[in-house]
């Protein structure tokens, strides 16, 4: 089983967030990097099928070079290889069309991704890829288990869990429950040291235009003053929470 693991390079969720040129381009001064954190869970995920099922494992980024540590972490974790496709991530769509090739190159049976990345929260690329590829899909998924071409999932919905069959080749959208956070890796010193001898396959990306272009980033209002009513005046309270915050 070939698998391919679609890896996003995203901002730590502590780094400060900041925005240049009249809020049209994200400020990556001072940022550091990380393997979004769904990505991580289905990378994980995939470790298990390959040292229990024998499956091999390439992780794929769409970016420049500036991408290249964290597909280096990825290797470190234990991926066999990665493949970066040379180009700025500009919206899902043109991303979706770049995997495509990839996949098609490569001959993979199983495509994980996490459900969404952690920066523009999208969700839209694992879908798209699997529409373009007419390979089965399964977004939120929570559970997996292959037996030669047939697999089981479980996927998250709203007020529970769905249990699915369904067959390779299938793109698989994973996320916090596809494994648990207990079982994610550190790469260590021996990873740290083999990932640089592990192949990076830079390829260029084929011809498409974007159809979105960015207008503008702005941040979250600022939190407002914090108003106290005294426990025994609820009509103060009612009338504050029908008139301001307009909840009731």
């Amino acid at each position: 089983m070939k698998i391919l693991v679609c890896i996003s390079h995203v901002p730590d969720t502590t780094s400060k967030i900041n925005f240049t040129e009249n809020d049209t381009k994200f400020d990556i001064n001072g940022v550091q990097f990380v393997i979004n954190p769904y990505d991580e869970f289905s990378l994980t995920r995939a470790m298990w099928f390959k040292e229990n099922q024998g499956a091999s494992v390439t992780v794929v980024n769409v970016g420049n070079a500036s991408t290249e540590p964290t597909l280096r972490k990825a290797l470190a974790i234990g991926a066999d290889d990665a493949v970066r496709v040379n180009m700025e991530a500009i919206d899902g769509l043109s991303v979706a069309k770049q995997l495509v090739e990839v996949v098609k190159n490569g001959g993979y049976d199983l495509v994980l991704a996490g459900r969404e990345s952690i920066d523009y929260n999208g969700g839209m690329v694992p879908g798209m890829l699997a529409s373009l590829l007419d390979f089965n899909f399964v977004n939120g998924c929570v559970g997996m288990e292959i037996e030669g071409s047939s697999v089981k999932l479980t996927r998250e919905i709203d007020g529970g869990n769905e249990s699915l069959s369904t067959t390779l080749p299938l793109v698989v959208a994973g996320q916090k429950g596809i494994v648990e956070e207990k079982d994610l890796r550190i790469p260590n010193m021996r990873g740290i040291m083999m990932a640089r001898k592990k192949p990076l396959n830079v390829v260029e990306p084929v011809a498409d235009e974007s159809a979105t272009s960015i207008e503008s980033f702005s941040k979250p209002a600022p939190k407002g003053t914090v108003k106290l009513v005294d426990a025994d005046n609820i009509d103060e309270l009612i009338n504050l929470l029908h008139n301001e915050a307009k909840v009731i």
